[in-house]
């Protein structure tokens, strides 16, 4: 499936959700999209746009890009948008006048005080279109986008989750063979450099930098996360966990998984390993059965950190989960606690359709990190794995 079909599903799901909200006009203003590129490019064109573009969608069901002139065909050729116009001297006589007829009420534009992936408008862009507007009376019916562009990007449709579906096939896949490579005596950088190797042989992107991606962790003392792999030897008593993810079609993967490398003699692993495996798995089927739409990702975050603390861990130092897209970390509602960082992330709605990780984490004592990381899709009624769950520790013998 091309961009096109793709980025088509998403205009028409701007246009529900403009509906959805009340809002009569959104508009994505961009200039030079190669070197800032707003976060929803993808979603409305895939080509850089050089001089100042406004990408527009009315509520009332009508599209229009207004773009330079020799951008004008390769917009057209999307056959996405109902009208396409391009300009030579400047987008300001063009847009002003198209919105002086359509005359909306509230024009939502590509800014958000708290949310990342809704922030593609610099300060200087906002100030020159509002300054444009001001010639026609609209500057004060501007409004945050955040709304549309949140809900669009979390709403996954069938596409975009076919996508995943086999990004996440893929990395499982390679999970399952590295088990064969991992051995006492490979350092973290041998066993990722496995998993790049196969990775690039199947042609696929990775979900985050190549540098720490996959990230991987041996034994106890370790950075813990987003930290590349480094020569520390894999040894015996050593738990291990690894964070990897594939791009598949511009949409992403994100899961980690739990090793335990047996000492000499052992046929399982020791109780201790066994405790905070059992807890990390049973805190995040807990947490899946507590997703459901309209819940607060909060209230999600709280159950398994309960669970975990509950056993005499300490609570995890960051939030449970986060959603996931054409990016690892990809959208604003998100699990966690009510730390200043996550802002009103962790209060917005979980709705239909969403992606997000399940990440708790815990310290075994002289042994590492034990964590599982799983992807979830949201239902009507609550969330289902996307991901084969790990239930069962993987032994290295």
């Amino acid at each position: 499936m091309n961009d096109a079909t793709l980025i088509k599903e998403k205009v028409a799901q701007a246009i529900e959700i403009l509906d959805e909200y009340g809002i009569d006009c959104w508009i994505t203003f961009v200039r030079e999209s190669g070197m800032m590129r707003d976060p929803m490019m993808d979603y409305l064109c895939p080509a850089d746009m050089t001089w100042h573009s406004a990408f527009i969608i009315a509520r009332s069901g009508e599209t229009h890009a207004i773009v330079g002139q020799m951008e004008k065909q390769t917009v057209d050729e999307l056959g996405v948008w109902d009208r396409v116009t391009g300009y030579v001297e400047g987008v300001k006589g063009e847009l002003l006048g198209y919105l002086k007829a359509l005359d909306p009420a509230s024009i939502a534009v590509n800014y958000s005080r708290t949310s990342e992936v809704c922030d593609g408008l610099t300060h200087g862009m906002y100030l020159l279109l509002e300054e444009m507007l001001a010639d026609i009376g609209f500057q004060d019916r501007l409004v945050s986008a955040e709304q549309i562009t949140s809900s669009l990007k979390a709403r996954k449709t069938a596409t975009e989750l076919g996508r995943m579906r086999e990004a996440i096939g893929h990395t499982l896949g390679i999970f399952g063979m590295v088990k064969g490579f991992i051995r006492p005596g490979r350092t973290e950088r041998e066993i990722a450099a496995f998993m790049t190797r196969e990775a690039e042989s199947r042609g696929l992107g990775f979900g985050w930098d190549p540098a720490h991606c996959p990230a991987v962790f041996t034994g106890p003392d370790t950075a813990g996360a987003h930290y590349q792999p480094t020569d520390r030897k894999v040894e015996r008593g050593h738990v291990l966990n690894m964070d990897f993810g594939l791009k598949v079609e511009d949409y992403t993967s994100d899961l980690q998984r739990t090793f335990y490398i047996l000492e000499e003699g052992e046929t399982a692993e020791p109780p201790e390993v066994t405790k905070g495996f059992d807890t990390i798995v049973t805190s995040i089927e807990l947490a899946r059965r507590a997703i459901k739409p309209g819940v607060q990702g909060v209230a999600v975050d709280a159950v398994a950190r309960e669970h975990i603390v509950s056993q005499g861990y300490e609570g995890y130092p960051h939030g449970l989960g986060h959603q996931v897209g054409r990016f690892a970390h990809d959208g604003t509602a998100l699990l966690g606690p009510a730390w200043e960082k996550y802002a009103n992330k962790v209060f917005e709605p979980i709705e239909e359709n969403m992606v997000f990780t399940i990440e708790p984490r815990l310290t075994v004592p002289g042994r590492g990190v034990v964590t599982i990381e799983e992807m979830v899709v949201v239902t009507a009624t609550g969330a289902e794995y996307l991901s084969k769950p790990q239930k069962e520790l993987i032994l290295i013998g």
